[in-house]
């Protein structure tokens, strides 16, 4: 496997941007799609279409068989014990609502305390505070060390009888800080802490099994993995499921309604209410094989290199300020220019030379907040990306230290 064979399986590579080649570094936000994504996305709705699990016809009991075998593969590729662990959602975020409504409402009290790290993502964050808001419960921040990563003894320090969540991410979408949640849950486990955590960026960029973290919780989302967007899912570790009430009802999800009463169906279909999005995850299904199909030692070799050049190309710039460490992370940087250069202006200056890259708070606000920023760049690769467009990107920084005269 070589990165140019890869780079051909998605056409927008070569789409030019200002008369320039793209760039694409902004794949923590969204990654590009490969063409046989896009293909089985396409074929799905020209030759395959119906709505799922409700037919007895062909074409309905052709997709449903297609999409629950979207389930198994996501029950393999994030290591769970069953299918019936895997829970379909629209993405991260649904998935983190999902466990604070469907769990965190029907396990939580006034005065419990969670614990969250400051570097989460809004979508591990404003569920928590909804929470907060109309049960009472207080949210417990746990800080990142100077080298932007989270500590698990941080973490354990901040627990108390009170504690009954911690929910944390697994890779920081700013950072790219990865966080050993195998030795958090193998400390909470005996004493009744339930573990959640946002896979977003950790399922993307290493590889992934629930079953040896032990982690209460899992979420991913699709359209960071080379699939749709609307996809993504939720693990449930088994013994959870009968302590969660479904957040939302409808279509699906009951095995029987009365004007009296409801029954509902066993999980996951109890917490999947409504046509769900049956195209997005057919496609999720086709990334997951894309995926599995270049593998994960390749990926984490290939992701090993660029990081490595990054972080050689980055350190030349005495003017350029990293944020967050230099090893044990994936392949997000985020970074600012001295003088208070306004990120917005460089990320300007760098698409007019055709390379994408995120500005701003990133849904992050906490951690800007924590760091002293009000917002910061961001880079972020994926296995589509090579060293050479890392040095065009670290010449596109050079052109903005000449135009700011830094």
């Amino acid at each position: 496997m070589i990165v140019s064979d890869i780079r051909k399986d998605f056409p927008i590579l070569e789409k030019k941007i200002h008369g320039n080649s793209l760039v694409y570094f902004d794949n923590g936000a969204s990654a590009q799609k490969p063409e046989k994504v896009i293909e089985v996305i396409k074929s799905c709705y020209l030759n395959e279409y119906s709505n799922v699990h409700r037919g007895l016809h062909y074409l309905s009991n052709n997709l449903t068989d297609k999409f629950e075998a979207v389930r198994e593969k996501i029950q393999v590729y994030l290591g769970a014990r069953d299918p019936s662990e895997i829970i379909f959602t629209s993405g991260s975020t649904e998935s983190l609502n999902l466990v604070a409504y469907s769990w965190g409402a029907n396990n939580l009290r006034e005065g419990d305390e969670i614990i969250l790290s400051v570097m989460e993502h809004h979508s591990n964050i404003v569920p928590w505070h909804f929470l907060r808001e109309k049960i009472g419960i207080k949210i417990i921040w746990a800080d990142i060390n100077t080298k932007g990563i989270l500590e698990i003894d941080e973490v354990i320090k901040k627990i108390s009888p009170k504690t009954k969540l911690i929910s944390v991410t697994h890779m920081s979408n700013v950072l790219g800080s990865k966080v050993d949640i195998k030795s958090l849950c193998r400390y909470t486990r005996n004493k009744g802490i339930v573990v959640a955590v946002d896979g977003s960026q950790g399922c993307v960029h290493q590889k992934v099994d629930v079953s040896e973290l032990d982690c209460d919780f899992y979420a991913i989302t699709g359209h960071k993995l080379y699939g749709p967007s609307g996809s993504g899912a939720l693990y449930v570790k088994q013994d959870k499921f009968d302590q969660m009430s479904p957040f939302m009802g409808g279509g699906e999800m009951i095995e029987s309604v009365t004007k009296e009463s409801v029954i509902y169906g066993n999980p996951p279909q109890k917490f999947e209410a409504g046509t769900p999005g049956i195209v997005s995850m057919i496609g999720f299904g086709a990334a997951i094989d894309y995926i599995n199909s270049i593998g994960f030692d390749f990926i984490e070799e290939h992701e090993k290199i660029l990081i490595s050049r990054m972080n050689e190309r980055l350190s030349e710039l005495d003017w350029v300020d990293l944020h967050g460490p230099t090893s044990n992370k994936g392949s997000i940087f985020s970074f600012s220019l001295r003088n208070e250069i306004h990120p917005h202006d460089v990320s300007s200056i760098l698409d007019q030379k055709g390379i994408a890259i995120r500005t701003g708070t990133h849904c992050a606000q906490p951690l800007m907040d924590f760091l002293g920023l009000k917002a910061s760049c961001r880079a972020s690769l994926a296995i589509y990306n090579t060293v050479e467009e890392i040095d065009k990107f670290i010449d596109g920084l050079i052109s903005c230290k000449k135009i700011f005269n830094l």
